[in-house]
């Protein structure tokens, strides 16, 4: 196991800006898969949502926002995985979707062929979101915040993976709670009142540098009244006053 492999990317991620923690997943992700021998690879952060429908068999878990690796064709972004969170969303409950509710509040790794029957990869579902792109194997490795709050990483696989290519991930992701951590603040899925929009996103970036609003604005191509309304509403999703107070969220690793 390439574990000195693992500790100099721990502190490649460190070297990451505050405002850079999707260039820092996706760096992440990009060594994993290739640690792995794994085609693809996502983030997720899940949530869960006070009062939890009678007979919910997701508990109440939502999954609030996404990142991948690398697009699937014909879909731009991260449509493709979006689509099979959409089902989630309806609850449409395939087998697949009960993985992630075992031990939920701990560390822990669930998989596919390690895990599901041998019928459900003959069934429409695996099919249509897994089968028909290549996907023969999935790996996923889950990270607790708190109660309400996990980080989970996907690697997918032309073929089925290895106890130690698993044990790699486990351990690469094991160690970087901070990480996790600031991945789920840049979505506004930690701390923050509720979770932040895709331009709320590019302006938390960029409030993250020594960019003013100003200069934010002009990066963004929009009004500076504009930026400044963004990062007002930011602001009040966390809670704060001031960049001051935002950037001290970010260096508080305690949370």
């Amino acid at each position: 196991m390439d574990t000195e492999g693992v500790h100099q990317l721990w502190d490649e991620l460190s070297d990451f800006e505050a405002g850079q923690s999707s260039a820092a997943a996706a760096r992440l992700m990009s060594w994993l898969c290739t640690a792995s021998r794994a085609w693809n690879a996502t983030w997720a952060g899940a949530l869960r949502l006070p009062g939890p429908a009678e007979g919910d068999a997701l508990q109440g878990w939502r999954v609030a926002a996404v990142q991948a690796l690398h697009p699937v064709a014909p879909h731009p972004d991260e449509q493709h995985f979006k689509v099979i969170l959409e089902a989630w969303e309806r609850r449409e409950i395939d087998p697949s979707f009960l993985l992630p509710m075992r031990g939920v509040g701990t560390f822990r790794s669930y998989s596919f062929r390690r895990e599901l029957p041998a019928a459900w990869f003959s069934s429409p579902f695996y099919e249509q979101h897994y089968g028909r792109v290549g996907t023969v194997d999935a790996v996923f490795v889950a990270f607790p915040l708190n109660d309400d709050c996990e980080s989970h990483f996907g690697f997918y696989s032309a073929r089925s993976f290895t106890d130690e290519e698993i044990q790699l991930l486990m351990l690469a992701l094991r160690g970087i709670k901070w990480f996790h951590r600031q991945l789920m603040l840049s979505h506004g899925l930690l701390l923050a009142s509720s979770p932040l929009t895709a331009t709320e996103r590019r302006v938390l970036h960029l409030l993250l540098t020594k960019a003013s609003e100003k200069e934010i604005g002009g990066r963004l191509e929009m009004a500076t009244s504009t930026a400044h309304q963004h990062v007002t509403r930011i602001y009040r999703k966390f809670g704060v006053r001031s960049r001051a107070e935002l950037m001290s969220i970010w260096l508080n690793s305690a949370g």
